[in-house]
């Protein structure tokens, strides 16, 4: 039976595919309270606001949270209490139409339209609980003597509000993972799967969000004014912060075995542990706990710093970093070539000045280790001017080799920027042979399309950027069927069609190197002895190698 996901290319509409419809389809004439409640609340109807809605309640609620935080820390709320007080005005503004609309609009929601009174059984809902305690403390303290502190512990219940989030995520990770173990259901939450559904997504913006609160504390100690205000919060936040990671790590590292290539108890958890990225994450918490269990026997507040390792957790769902391991590890020979003729010229240059200027300014130029750093700053074209030649051999020497330093450190950096976009082209190019396969058959299935959303968001493809990459393969879809009806000697006569065909040879030569296993179709070429040197050049250039 066909899936009735199926999309036939006569209905393709691209936005749709990716679940960035611009305008959702609701007529304008529907009953007020039904078009309000498909505007704002109504999850199934793709392009509406109940996204972004959600998304900015979600943020208010978090800023709630650090409002409460702060007017714990006199210094920061006596000067500022009316900014907290107008603050807290508008937040309870907010959150009371939030209520009030959702009461409204309780007859549309499928949740309670069957009931006989929709607006009682939202009232009674959980959820509307929880919203009506997160204002009811405002509106108490004008009619009951309420204690503020008090207030601000009921005022901590808006944070049940984020339940409204994360409770539907829950109820479809549970669904997707019906019947598996505890083991996998872990591993589908903390490692991208098709699994984890929006449970996952919401783990990682959660880790995310710690990485950065706790990297931001760790460069606001440094400021002694904030340290002596906050030290007592930065300490709970950094103990929090590395509880989080902590079981993050230890979730990895027990659910990994589920991942391909890492099988086996032992070796599949010491293959993972080995892993850069969670490498970083051990890296992470491993000064906390090193300051906790040795501070007694060394000062290991120096280790501080490497906190802010913890940025690079952020790299672990960053396509671009690994395309710059991939660009690198391509590139390498030529870097490593252009690497030792800048360390070669560096060593050359520091002797020189310390030759030339060492009998003039001993106490700068005192010997060659020294004369690196100006050495570097000088063929980097930095000149901070704290070491500068004096004698008239060292500043024609340093005018040469300033000029030559602009070309020799240009190079790596020049290499880089060339094959990182050489790389994206590549990735493109794939997608692009890819999309020919999958539309080949006139229709895309659910699979195809999953497929496709998940490179259009790695290589972060826009809807119009798609749209024309699958109108091109389209174009070229079709004048391929076209040509391949005709004879050699027929395309021949017409250089247009002679250039189409030429390049669709080319496009199937690169599909079936992607098909192959990489090297193999080069041994079988050369175990065979099958093709010329030449031959073999223009297969490795058609394939980008």
């Amino acid at each position: 039976m066909e899936n009735d996901k199926t999309i036939y290319l006569k209905d393709l509409n691209v936005a749709s595919l990716l679940g960035k419809d611009e305008v959702a389809n609701i007529p304008s004439n529907l009953p007020m309270r039904k078009w309000l409640f498909s505007w704002l609340l109504d999850t199934t109807i793709p392009g509406n606001m109940q996204k972004g809605v959600d998304k900015w309640l979600g943020i208010l609620i978090v800023a709630n949270l650090f409002t409460l935080l702060f007017e714990h820390v006199p210094a920061v709320f006596e000067p500022n209490k009316h900014w907290f007080h107008w603050f807290d005005i508008f937040s309870v503004a907010v959150f009371t139409v939030e209520y009030l609309m959702r009461l409204y609009m309780a007859p549309e929601d499928p949740e309670f339209n069957s009931k006989k009174f929709a607006r009682l059984g939202f009232v009674s809902s959980p959820f509307a609980i929880i919203d009506f305690l997160a204002v009811a403390p405002f509106y108490l303290q004008a009619f009951l003597p309420v204690d503020l502190r008090v207030l601000r512990a009921l005022r901590l219940l808006r944070i049940l509000k984020l339940f409204r989030i994360v409770v539907p995520a829950y109820k479809d990770f549970q669904v997707l993972n019906a019947g598996r173990t505890f083991r996998q259901k872990v591993h589908a939450l903390v490692f991208p799967s098709k699994f984890g559904g929006e449970l996952q997504k919401i783990f990682d913006v959660f880790i995310g969000i710690w990485v950065l609160l706790s990297v931001m504390a760790v460069i606001l100690e440094s400021v002694e004014s904030i340290h002596y205000i906050l030290n007592l919060q930065f300490v709970i936040l950094d103990g929090v912060a590395v509880g989080i990671f902590s079981l993050e790590y230890f979730m990895r590292l027990y659910a990994c075995v589920e991942e391909p290539g890492h099988k086996g108890s032992f070796m599949g958890r010491f293959k993972q542990a080995k892993s850069p990225a969670t490498f970083i994450d051990f890296i992470a918490i491993l000064p906390f706990f090193l300051e906790v269990f040795l501070h007694h026997l060394l000062d290991l507040r120096f280790l501080r710093v490497f906190r802010l390792s913890r940025l690079l957790k952020l790299t672990r769902n960053s396509d671009a970093t690994d395309v710059l391991f991939r660009v690198i590890a391509r590139e390498w020979p030529i870097m490593s070539a252009a690497s030792f003729i800048m360390g070669l010229l560096l060593v050359l240059t520091a002797s020189l000045g310390y030759l030339l200027e060492h009998d003039a300014q001993p106490e700068k130029f005192e010997n060659i280790p020294q004369s690196i750093y100006w050495a570097v700053i000088t063929l980097a074209s930095v000149g901070y001017g704290d070491i500068s030649p004096v004698t008239p051999l060292g500043r024609a020497m340093t005018s040469i080799l300033a000029l030559l330093g602009i070309g020799i450190f240009a190079i790596p950096a020049a290499l880089l920027a060339s094959a990182f976009s050489d790389e994206l082209i590549k990735d493109r190019e794939a997608l692009k042979a890819n999309l020919f396969q999958i539309l080949k058959d006139g229709k895309i299935v659910e699979s195809e399309a999953q497929f496709i959303r998940e490179e259009a968001e790695r290589m972060h493809l826009s809807v119009e950027e798609l749209n024309a990459l699958i109108d091109t393969v389209m174009k070229e879809k079709e004048i391929e069927d076209n040509l391949k009806a005709l004879p050699i000697h027929t395309i021949a006569r017409r250089p247009e069609h002679a250039i189409e065909y030429f390049k669709t040879s080319i496009s199937e030569l690169r599909q079936l190197g992607m098909q192959m296993t990489p090297g193999e179709f080069e041994q079988a070429a050369k175990t065979s002895d099958r093709l010329t040197a030449s031959e073999m050049a223009l297969w490795q250039q058609i394939q980008g190698k």
